[in-house]
Formats: C-alpha cells, structure tokens, sequence
C-alpha cells in the first residue's frame, strides 16, 4: 500500500539548520550506509532493473521520515503486506541516476554500500544483462581492500549530517533500570568507521570484536560527559526518524 502524507513538511525550523539539503542529504548517506541497500536485478534475462530501497519498522517518525526522502529523491513510500515495515522504494532509472549524484557529493563510507554503488554504476554504464551475470557474484570482491584502503583515511568534512543519518540506522540508546545509561553502535567489517565515532566524540572506550570468527566491532558508551556530546551533536544536526523518540527518552536518564 502506498503512503501520502500532506499535513508533515520537513522545514528549515523543523532541524534547526540553514539549508534542509544541507543536511538531509548526507544524512540520506548515512541511513542508506546503514540501513539502506542498492539492487540490481534482471527481467527474463531481458533488461535490467535498478533499486534504492531503504526499509525500517513501521513507526509514525519513520513513516514522516520516508516521506521527507521521498519528497527529496522522488520514489514511493509502501508498508510491507504484514504491516511490521515501511519501506522507501525508488526505481524509476532516471530518478535514480539523480538520486546518486548525492553520491558523488557525499560518498558513502560502509565497504558494503561503497561496493554496491560500484555494481551499479557497471551496469548502468554498460547496460547489458551479460556484464551484470558475469560480475554480481564478483559484486564484494574487493571489499576488504576497501576496508584497509580506509584505515588510513580523515574524517570527511560532511561527517556530522552522515553520523546522524547513520545513528538513526544502527545506534542504539539504552535505558536501563538500577544501572547507567549507555549508547552504542555497531559495524560488520568497517571498523573505520567506529573509529571515525571514537575520535568525533573523544570517547576512550576500546572498540570490541564479541565474536572470535566474524568481523563484527562494537562501541558501547556509559560516560555521561561523552553522552552529554553524542546527545548534544543529534540535537545540532536532528535525527529525523524513530531514534529521534528514543533519544528524548534518553536525554531524560543522562
């Protein structure tokens, strides 16, 4: 079922910045870096067919939140039939071409979106069903060169607007009874990126690797003062989906 909202519109006053662009669209980023994917598929080997897709839990922000992107990039908003997501689709060829200029402005920073984007620009520019049978399963083969190739690489200068869109994917605010209050976040693979987050809030908690067999990295926050700044930085550039609840829930505990 497609969605219209018209009583919701994503002003200057509404995130508090001189330019809703400015920090919508890497904030578009950093929801498409963390919860977002790029698809490529074919019809009867015929032609082939692109998408941009981002899908979250259906929540009323995160429903206000698709609509701002939707109104941004074009596309649909639609529930899935069991009503648990709400999902961002854009797979009209043309609008998708627009839409990843914002890509070439603010490129992404997870291996994995980076590697997809790569996909998709082959077979865009191609634009035949052989190259694309011939390379999907080549689609993450350079993925862990990626990974070391940003090991070494700065902080980019639209990092803030990127962080919230990514927070709003894959942070987490803890509320917890009788013990401290905590933030986290996890990546598979890009440790990189925690360490972005280390250095942007100075925070000194070591990042951990849980599992001994997979490449994934956590980094879970208790000290008030870093949280007062993880706080203090989703206020300046707004969070615009659900987490935007959990965090005034937050807020309330620090």
């Amino acid at each position: 079922m497609d969605i219209a909202l018209h009583d919701k519109t994503l002003t200057v006053c509404s995130i508090g910045l001189l330019s809703v662009q400015d920090h919508l669209q890497p904030f578009w980023v950093g929801l498409m870096d963390g919860d977002g994917s790029i698809q490529v598929n074919h019809w009867r080997k015929k032609n082939l067919q692109y998408r941009l897709i981002i899908k979250l839990s259906n929540l009323e922000s995160n429903v206000q939140m698709l609509m701002f992107i939707k109104d941004q990039f074009k596309g649909y908003v639609r529930f899935t039939n069991n009503g648990k997501f709400v999902i961002w689709v854009l797979d009209n060829k043309k609008d998708i071409l627009n839409a990843i200029k914002t890509f070439d402005k603010y490129p992404p920073l997870t291996s994995r979106l980076i590697c997809s984007l790569i996909f998709l620009k082959t077979c865009v520019s191609h634009n035949d069903v052989e190259t694309y049978l011939n390379s999907r399963n080549l689609k993450y083969s350079n993925q862990n060169d990626i990974v070391q190739e940003n090991l070494s690489k700065s902080i980019p200068l639209y990092f803030n607007s990127w962080l919230s869109g990514f927070i709003e994917a894959e942070g987490c605010f803890s509320i917890r009874q009788n013990k401290y209050s905590s933030f986290s976040i996890a990546q598979n693979n890009d440790i990189y990126i925690l360490n972005f987050i280390k250095k942007h809030f100075d925070i000194s908690n070591i990042i951990r690797k849980p599992y001994k067999n997979k490449d994934f990295y956590s980094l879970e926050v208790y000290k008030k003062d870093v949280l007062n700044k993880i706080i203090q930085h989703c206020e300046m550039y707004p969070l615009l989906g659900a987490k935007k609840d959990s965090l005034l829930k937050f807020k309330q505990t620090v």
